[in-house]
């Protein structure tokens, strides 16, 4: 397992040994021991999830304000351009994203710390997204931030028109949003 720092150095690409010949892959998803050593980082997950999604579905930018969640995302079939926007109004990167595209045949997967607002666009037909959580999900907690506010300024993938959520469609600027303070 190979970690790689993105331009917010907290967010982590993740790139797992494939192994694979004529007859298909094989590859360890997660590992404890292999994920602490490659990052630094000593997590323990408590939940995971399963998302399946039509071409063109954009969900996001969600976060939770108490229970915040990293999250190790991935998906296993189709593919997503993932994104990750530092909430974290005392970083030196708030306000600031990372986008990459995660792909069954990529097999990357990308590291999104608690502080962080995540979300990501379908490219193709469907996607299976897969995440792991550090905290439980707690809907009184979630909160969603536009996924175009211009003050973020995240550069979606060009010529798909995103399908929203009624809640995805309603979600506050980045200056209006409750984010962290630390």
């Amino acid at each position: 397992m190979k970690a790689t720092p993105t331009r917010i150095p907290d967010v982590l690409i993740i790139e797992p040994k494939v192994f694979g010949d004529a007859r298909g892959f094989f590859y360890e998803s997660f590992n404890q021991q292999a994920f602490a050593q490659a990052t630094g980082l000593d997590v323990t997950f408590v939940q995971d999830n399963h998302s399946r999604s039509a071409q063109g579905v954009l969900r996001g930018l969600h976060y939770q304000v108490q229970n915040p969640q990293g999250k190790l995302v991935r998906v296993v079939r189709g593919a997503v351009f993932d994104v990750a926007v530092d909430i974290r109004r005392s970083s030196p990167t708030f306000g600031q994203w990372v986008g990459v595209e995660l792909s069954e045949e990529n097999h990357l997967q990308m590291w999104v710390p608690p502080g962080f607002a995540h979300g990501f666009l379908v490219l193709s037909p469907s996607a299976d997204f897969l995440y792991k959580t550090t905290d439980y999900y707690a809907p009184a907690h979630e909160r969603c931030i536009a996924w175009n506010d211009p003050a973020i300024g995240i550069e979606w993938p060009a010529g798909i028109t995103p399908l929203l959520s009624a809640k995805d469609a309603v979600g506050a600027a980045l200056q209006d949003a409750e984010v962290f303070t630390s």
